[in-house]
């Protein structure tokens, strides 16, 4: 006899909780980083490549308006280099200088670090479990994304 399913909207908020949680480990697993908003900023850059600052706001869902200052910042700390659209003259392309990327792939490398540690201390069925979970939540982020699934 099989056990009953989870119901989806408890599952929903358990995964939220524990998803939200082991971020903040991880944020505080570097802790003079960039703030969440910065980090949001730099790892599109890091994924997506250079992008426009109008681009930017609609990846991260905010108005042009509350990136200005975020973006000025990070130039400011010399993360990221402002440049001439090519094709467009009235708007600039924000890309990941140097340092930039060497201090985020910097920092990416400790958080992993520390999360490895801690997966380390599971045993061996727990660790193949947590990366069918991994799985699972690569299916469910594309889900919420609009891809479709095999």
């Amino acid at each position: 006899m099989s056990s009953p399913s989870p119901d989806p909207a408890h599952c929903a908020a358990r995964l939220r909780s524990a998803v939200s949680q082991l971020a903040r480990q991880l944020r505080g697993a570097t802790p003079d980083g960039p703030s969440v908003a910065q980090l949001s900023v730099l790892g599109q850059l890091h994924r997506q490549g250079p992008s426009t600052p109008t681009a930017l706001a609609a990846l991260e869902r905010v108005r042009l308006q509350s990136l200005t200052r975020l973006l000025a910042t990070l130039e400011a700390e010399g993360w990221i280099d402002r440049s001439a659209h090519p094709s467009d003259g009235r708007q600039s392309l924000l890309s990941l200088t140097p340092e930039g990327r060497r201090r985020l792939q910097a920092l990416m490398r400790a958080r992993e670090a520390a999360l490895a540690a801690a997966i380390a201390t599971l045993d061996a069925d727990r660790q193949a479990l947590l990366m069918q979970a991994c799985g699972l939540i690569d299916d469910l982020a594309a889900s919420l994304d609009g891809t479709p699934q095999p």
